[in-house]
């Protein structure tokens, strides 16, 4: 019964010291404490609550009757010190904390429990005498780490890179949390003089002591500055001087510098990798990459070279299952750029013929129906889409498949079975396919009740249908028959957004952005609102340059939209453009 009664009164003492409400929290804790006077946990407890509510006379007779005994423990005379440190008295105050550090005398090992005294308290300059000289009186202790934080703390920035930088070469096992310690001092800023001191610091070692591990942090250090191109540069300098000879970790830099939109970079690395692997299937997958890239960034006059580069690829390594991707990509590119559906169609019939397992299957499936989707033979591609949504119900792939069977009975005109696809997507695990199917099925069933014709609903099926087929003038054209014709309607604004991506896709950005605000103004409580937001906010930050303009966006989106699928991306793009230190 005394157990239960001791263990109720220190639930509501903590209760009551979570909460703040220390005046309450000291009557239990002075029972406690009264009980048992040999916990440490209640003396500090009340000891802190005593400081809290502003009675720290009485925190001083408690501390000093403890330390009138035998076996003193040395985080009392911290705590005694601070207590005369908010009594303002700094004599008294520094004589406590001198004995704290003085009972390593006695006891090395004392060094950890003091020292972390004196850091929880702010008290940084004891906290490093006391780590120095526990490591004196016992060099077996090693406290590098937490002084190297607290040099960071105290805004030594020099010392703490230092010795961080030991630190690394001394435990291995601890590269990732000062990595993580690092980055709280790293900027994208690439003239921010705590980046230039860190690169100076890494310079200098590399000349006086090379290590592979500083060209690793040089590497480390320019992707977090974005620079890319110098991570390159160190990354190949690892590789070459590498006894392992692994490419993995310049892969991973051609996929950082891609999504970051580096294209000259990406495609350096996947030269190099190509120059230097065996791997057949790294040789195709990076090949492939430089074949996407130039497609991407090409025009209508490459598109007879990069034919030649998908025909010598599949001409070198075959058509394997091996190959499927390239296949797959070649297929794409004979329908979507040289608008040859049959040869495109030809090469996915002929990798069904070869021995895959049912993802691969269901990726030519998947292309072959969206071949005949732009082909609009609907029906042969619903049953393709079908049969993908069947054999992989519950991966991403299938789900994607559904979402497809619904688009293109969008495009045909079939609004019932589209809507009855799209409610089932709305759980998708897949959260960008939940959104589009949210957006698809609203545009669907806000626009059957509104127009029993659906004329408008019609229009924005075949205009949605014509970029698909990037015939994106014409989709234009009759996006703007629906703003003209149907201004006021639900529809406006799915026309108004699909309308500014084309705008934008060929380079119109005033147009698009007009568009943007016309939604922003007119349609504030729409589920396009957030769309609008940030391709609004994107617009002016890539190519419109209006950085103020650009923060005021990302803000609404931040904090009036924190259900939206671009929150992540806004917070990010935002703290990048307030030069704060992304980890």
């Amino acid at each position: 019964m005394v157990l239960s009664i001791k263990a109720q009164d220190e639930a509501i003492a903590q209760q009551y010291f979570n909460k703040g409400d220390y005046e309450k929290a000291i009557v239990y804790y002075e029972k406690l404490y009264k009980r048992n006077s040999s916990n440490r946990n209640y003396l500090i407890s009340l000891v802190t609550s005593y400081q809290q509510a502003g009675q720290p006379e009485k925190a001083e007779e408690v501390l000093l009757k403890k330390l009138e005994g035998n076996n003193i423990y040395p985080i009392l005379f911290v705590e005694t010190g601070y207590n005369y440190q908010l009594m303002d008295a700094p004599k008294k105050a520094n004589l406590y904390y001198d004995k704290a550090v003085e009972s390593l005398n006695e006891n090395p090992n004392y060094a950890f429990a003091v020292g972390n005294a004196f850091k929880n308290k702010a008290l940084l300059d004891y906290a490093i005498a006391t780590y120095k000289k526990g490591m004196e009186l016992n060099p077996k202790l090693n406290f590098n780490y937490d002084l190297a934080y607290i040099y960071g703390e105290k805004g030594d920035i020099e010392n703490m890179y230092e010795m961080y930088l030991d630190l690394m070469l001394e435990r291995e096992n601890l590269k990732g949390n000062i990595k993580r310690n690092l980055s709280r001092f790293i900027s994208s800023d690439l003239s921010d003089e705590n980046n230039e001191l860190f690169k100076k610091i890494l310079l200098q070692r590399l000349q006086t002591n090379p290590n592979l591990l500083w060209n690793e942090l040089l590497s480390w250090l320019f992707i977090q500055q974005g620079a890319y191109k110098s991570a390159f540069a160190q990354e190949k300098a690892i590789y070459k001087r590498s006894p392992e000879t692994s490419l993995n970790s310049i892969i991973d830099l051609a996929q950082i510098a891609s999504e970051n939109e580096d294209y000259e970079t990406t495609e350096s690395i996947y030269e190099f990798i190509v120059s230097q692997t065996n791997d057949q299937q790294l040789l195709i997958f990076s090949k492939l990459q430089l074949i996407n890239m130039a497609l991407d960034r090409g025009s209508k006059k490459d598109f007879d070279a990069i034919e030649n580069q998908f025909r010598e690829m599949l001409s070198e390594y075959g058509y394997t299952p091996q190959t499927v991707q390239v296949q797959v990509d070649y297929a794409q590119f004979l329908a979507f750029n040289l608008n040859d559906t049959e040869t495109s169609l030809k090469v996915l019939k002929d990798a069904l013929q070869l021995p895959l397992d049912k993802f691969s299957e269901a990726q030519v499936k998947m292309a072959m129906a969206d071949v005949m989707v732009y082909d609009e033979k609907f029906n042969q591609a619903l049953i393709y889409y079908s049969q993908v949504q069947k054999d992989l119900k519950n991966d991403v792939l299938g789900q994607q498949a559904r979402f497809k069977v619904a688009q293109t009975s969008f495009y045909k005109g079939d609004f019932d079975w589209a809507e009855t696809q799209l409610k089932v997507l709305k759980s998708s695990t897949s959260q960008l396919i939940a959104n589009d199917a949210l957006q698809l099925k609203l545009l669907i069933s806000d626009n059957k009740l509104e127009d029993s014709t659906q004329t408008a609903l019609k229009l924005y099926a075949k205009a949605d249908l014509l970029a698909y087929q990037k015939n994106d003038e014409q989709a234009i054209s009759l996006l703007e028959e629906i703003v003209t014709q149907h201004k006021g309607e639900s529809i406006e604004d799915e026309a108004l957004l699909k309308q500014g991506m084309l705008y934008t896709k060929k380079g119109a950005y005033d147009k698009a952005a007009l568009n943007y605000t016309k939604i922003i103004e007119f349609y504030p409580s729409d589920i396009l609102m957030d769309d609008a937001l940030y391709r609004l906010a994107i617009l002016y930050r890539d190519e419109l340059q209006k950085p103020e303009e650009v923060k005021k966006l990302l803000e609404r989106i931040i904090f009036d939209h924190e259900d939206s699928i671009y929150f992540v991306d806004a917070r990010k793009a935002y703290r990048e453009m307030r030069g704060d230190v992304l980890e």
